[in-house]
């Protein structure tokens, strides 16, 4: 009897100890996940003390938007702040959507001077994407610092490859200021296709490319996507506190129709319909959050898209009342799919004529196209993608800088 109250005590504090060290790694684990949740992400335009040193006494190139501003000082324009610490900030070169952000997509934007610093603003987006000889003689340094939402369409890293290519041609060094990818914590879509490369799709990576513009800018430069294969002189400003893994919202609309968290996660399934006639909702104020076109077949849904300044100017389908979905209500953990388009695609009944030229420079192929023409399934399409994101995630391994 007392052999077997021994044993029984014995089994008792064996199973106590394992329950206590389980307790003590759960709680290790739980308190690890909530100072990775208290801590502050920290943009690179966050952490002055290490790009301020790199800027002292030189002539500055700033490439920016109206997303380049301090998160931790009331959002203050990166502009500004620079120009309170000391730095000559010789020009300012604008993306798409202009150096405030308020022009429309597509819209041609103009050299300027910026009303609220006097500095003269050259247009990357227009007639020249790319910075002279001449814009880039008085020089010694540029600044590069966009947030960007992680899509291959998304003209930001476009004008990024532009800015690098520049650099690498006339010898100035390039500090890329990097953000968290809203997009960054998966990879989906079709890899472009090379024949397809245009402005919006210039690198041989998936819709949904899942690195930060500063691994993107290692990548370019790493695997010699520049022209004739130079390299930039770069430096990346990492963002602090934040992992691939993170929900990041953004403090600033990244551009005039992207206005919230919601839309940014449904833009890679929602922006195939620009090679449509289906409307995405601009001239609403709930742009790629909804979907639909001048047809009661499409759905129960209505909207009438209007000129809004500073969102869309003449938006398709104008003063017309548009049938179809509501999104407004889809969770942040939304990730790419073709449902939508698939849906509105058979509905139409338009087979070819359902899709625009635009739409393969878009899809960075023209085999989604043809897929879709074959009656073929989400499931058959995104199978087809998959040797291509295999070998693609490879090469983005070697970037990562948020592991």
């Amino acid at each position: 009897m007392k052999q077997l109250k021994l044993i029984l005590l014995l089994t008792f504090l064996v199973g106590s100890l394992a329950y206590c060290k389980s307790r003590s790694n759960e709680n290790a684990e739980n308190q690890q996940e909530s100072e990775k949740e208290a801590a502050t992400i920290l943009p690179a335009a966050d952490q002055p003390e290490i790009y301020l040193p790199l800027l002292k006494g030189k002539r500055v190139g700033l490439v920016a938007n109206q997303t380049s501003v301090l998160t931790q000082m009331d959002n203050q324009h990166l502009a500004d702040f620079l120009l309170s610490q000391g730095i000559k900030i010789q020009k300012i070169f604008a993306p798409e959507h202009g150096f405030r952000g308020t022009a429309d997509a597509g819209e041609h934007i103009k050299n300027d001077i910026d009303k609220e610093t006097g500095i003269p603003v050259i247009s990357l987006y227009g007639n020249n994407k790319k910075p002279t000889p001449e814009v880039l003689s008085d020089i010694d340094i540029l600044l590069f610092d966009f947030q960007d939402v992680g899509l291959r369409f998304y003209t930001y890293i476009s004008t990024m490859h532009y800015v690098m290519e520049a650099c690498a041609e006339q010898n100035k060094p390039l500090i890329i200021m990097d953000r968290p990818n809203p997009n960054g914590d998966y990879i989906d879509g079709p890899v472009l296709d090379p024949k397809f490369k245009s402005f919006v799709g210039m690198h041989p990576i998936p819709v949904v490319h899942g690195l930060s513009m500063g691994e993107l800018a290692q990548m370019i430069n790493g695997e010699g996507w520049l022209k004739g294969g130079i390299k930039a002189d770069i430096t990346v400003v990492p963002v602090a506190n934040w992992d691939h893994s993170m929900h990041y919202s953004l403090p600033i609309k990244p551009s005039p129709n992207l206005p919230n968290d919601v839309s940014i996660r449904l833009y890679p399934s929602l922006c195939f319909f620009e090679g449509t006639d289906i409307s995405v909702g601009r001239g609403t104020h709930y742009p790629f959050q909804v979907y639909g076109a001048p047809d009661p077949k499409y759905g129960d849904f209505t909207f009438t898209p209007v000129s809004i300044d500073g969102m869309s100017k003449h938006p398709p389908h104008e003063g017309k009342k548009c049938y179809g979905t509501d999104l407004r209500n889809t969770p942040l953990s939304h990730q790419f799919t073709l449902q939508y388009l698939l849906e509105m695609y058979q509905k139409s009944g338009l087979n070819a004529k359902f899709f625009n030229n635009f739409f393969d420079k878009l899809a960075g192929t023209n085999k989604l196209k043809a897929d879709i023409l074959a009656g073929k399934s989400e499931e058959e399409i995104k199978a087809s993608w998959q040797p291509g994101l295999e070998a693609y995630k490879a090469i983005r391994e070697k970037y990562l800088l948020y592991k």
